[in-house]
């Protein structure tokens, strides 16, 4: 009696433990999805343990739970045990999918074409049908190279040389239509030459010429990111300023920017700064240095950190030099991907760089007291080049003014200045590191808590021209704010999509073109880029080609006479990068 009840219970508890298994370790698929999505939302149970049973990662169960939440799971019909079985296909559906993959089709456009039909077959089992039959899957590609776009978008085209003396008669709306105003600017400063100086090169596709203008109109239109050039895609304007029928697209651009190499670049900035000097551009009396940290945002980067001054905080970015004539305020010289241990040098390279663009000429250097060592000074004085710059304070030095007597005041003839009668301390000073005198006059009651100690190898000059001429250092932190903030030199892209250098010689060419342009406008020839592009180059545009001659028509705007009264005729109307067509203007 005791015998059998032992067996039933034993039949029993296995019986039940067979049933348990059944649901605890699932062995179809479909069936332990539904279990861990049971053991989630009915048993509450955290991610981690279901997946732990079910043998499924952390990242996976919230995967199964976000699709069961937006219903994008049915169980109502579970899939099959075992192999599913093929379906057979006969030789005339055989026949059109071998006839449409010749066509070049994918396995899913031939399952649309028989649907259409009538013979309804899975892309599964045409994929199938092409593997026995012996053709290969076909490579991947991108929607464009499929002609399709999001919600039937037009494709834009390939951008193409074109040969504007041999166009037909053609009249097209360009939304910055504003970019020609630069043209005769540009033939001023013979950038076609310049960019066949500098030798850079092109591709089968694009010349080096196009490529060039087509960064450039990016520039004079204040372009924020290279990455944003699909919003220009479609306009026939700006490509045809570069001479192209489009401006290319962002790969090609930064492909391109890549190519080039350090010798190109400066080949590049000597010939600019050549031609800008024949036309006397440049004092170069007088030129202001300063570095400038150009932000990196991205996760890994093997650029170092700088400060940068704007952030109030050291980030890593690429280190900048400018240079900048102090009286027209242009950018001469520029220099990037700097190196910490390669700041102190940069006034040697940038020295060696302007004897060769201007022989002859000894400007007076005038930078901060970070920009270089007291060792690099002595140098540039053994040269016999002039600077000024700020000495290094320390507590003592401070300290030690109390006792320095006389103090004399002067006057700096600065319109706008807050403080024009500061006190100062004229001496003869050394420093170690620097071998000889240097003259040291010390500012107070120029609007600063702390007194300036201005450092100078300018024994003859007045006090009060020294003093003046290194409180205009400020004008090229506004050429450097401009640059920011119109010309978008920090807002690349988090991998930096353009090389920097490249992008800093556009931005300084782009500054001269703008420059030019307001000298010619009358009451604006100190504004700054971002008025002249609002008040005059923003806005739309009609250009009509005809045989040798292009018309460029502005619509009504408050600031068409002031553009009417330019000497338009006394500028270069030809332009010889477009084969030689003849530019005019009308204002509405």
């Amino acid at each position: 009696m005791y015998f059998h009840i032992d067996i039933m219970i034993a039949i029993c508890y296995k019986t039940s433990m067979r049933d348990q298994n059944f649901f605890l370790h699932p062995a179809l698929e479909w069936q332990r999805r539904y279990e861990a999505l049971r053991a989630s939302f009915v048993e509450r149970l955290p991610a981690r343990v279901v997946g732990e049973r079910f043998g499924y990662s952390l990242a996976y169960v919230h995967l199964l739970r976000h699709l069961f939440t937006h219903e994008r799971i049915d169980f109502s019909e579970p899939a099959p045990e075992g192999k599913a079985r093929r379906r057979r296909v006969d030789a005339t559906i055989r026949a059109k999918i071998r006839n449409c993959r010749e066509h070049r089709l994918s396995a899913g456009e031939i399952a649309q074409l028989l649907s259409e039909e009538g013979a309804e077959i899975s892309v599964r089992t045409i994929e199938r049908v092409l593997a026995e039959e012996g053709y290969p899957r076909l490579p991947r590609r991108t929607r464009l190279k499929l002609g399709m776009t999001v919600k039937g978008a037009t494709v834009p085209a390939v951008a193409e040389p074109i040969q504007v003396a041999q166009m037909p008669w053609k009249s097209s709306e360009s939304e910055a239509a504003g970019v020609f105003l630069f043209a005769p600017f540009v033939e001023q400063l013979s950038l076609p030459k310049v960019v066949e100086e500098a030798r850079l090169p092109g591709t089968k596709a694009i010349p080096a010429l196009s490529y060039f203008f087509s960064f450039l109109a990016l520039k004079l239109i204040g372009n924020e990111r290279y990455a944003h050039m699909g919003d220009h895609a479609f306009d026939p304007g700006l490509g045809l300023f570069a001479g192209l029928n489009v401006l290319p697209k962002c790969t090609a651009m930064s492909t391109y920017s890549y190519g080039l190499d350090a010798p190109e670049l400066l080949r590049l900035q000597q010939s600019f700064v050549k031609h800008a000097a024949r036309l006397r551009l440049y004092d170069a009396g007088l030129i202001n240095l300063d570095f400038h940290s150009i932000p990196h945002f991205g996760e890994q980067s093997v650029l170092e950190n700088h400060w940068a001054g704007a952030r109030n905080k050291a980030m890593k970015g690429a280190l900048t030099l400018f240079a900048q004539d102090a009286s027209s305020k242009l950018i001469l010289y520029t220099a990037a991907d700097i190196h910490r241990d390669e700041a102190d040098e940069q006034v040697l390279h940038f020295l060696s760089f302007w004897r060769k663009v201007q022989r002859g000429l000894k400007p007076t250097f005038v930078f901060d007291s970070k920009f270089t060592s007291y060792a690099k000074l002595s140098q540039l004085n053994q040269q016999g080049i002039q600077f000024i710059t700020l000495r290094r304070r320390g507590k003592n030095m401070i300290e030690g003014m109390e006792k320095l007597d006389p103090w004399k005041r002067i006057h700096i003839p600065h319109a706008k200045r807050k403080y024009p009668n500061p006190l100062i301390h004229d001496s003869v000073i050394t420093l170690p590191d620097y071998q000889g005198n240097l003259r040291q006059v010390i500012v107070r009651g120029n609007g600063h808590e702390k007194p300036a100690f201005l450092i100078s190898n300018d024994f003859t000059s007045p006090t009060e021209l020294l003093v003046g001429n290194y409180a205009r250092r400020w004008r090229v932190e506004n050429v450097i704010s401009e640059a920011v903030h119109f010309f978008n030199l920090n807002a690349l892209s988090s991998p930096i999509l353009v090389k920097v250098h490249f992008d800093v010689i556009m931005t300084m060419i782009a500054d001269t073109l703008y420059s030019l342009l307001a000298g010619k406008l009358r009451g604006f020839e100190n504004c700054d880029a971002a008025k002249i592009y609002r008040l005059f180059v923003k806005g739309k545009g009609k250009v009509t080609l005809q045989p040798g001659k292009m018309t460029v028509t502005y619509p009504r705007r408050a600031h068409n006479p002031i553009l009417r009264s330019v000497p338009w005729h006394r500028l270069p109307q030809s332009l010889s990068w477009l084969d030689g067509v003849e530019l005019e203007y009308k204002f509405s």
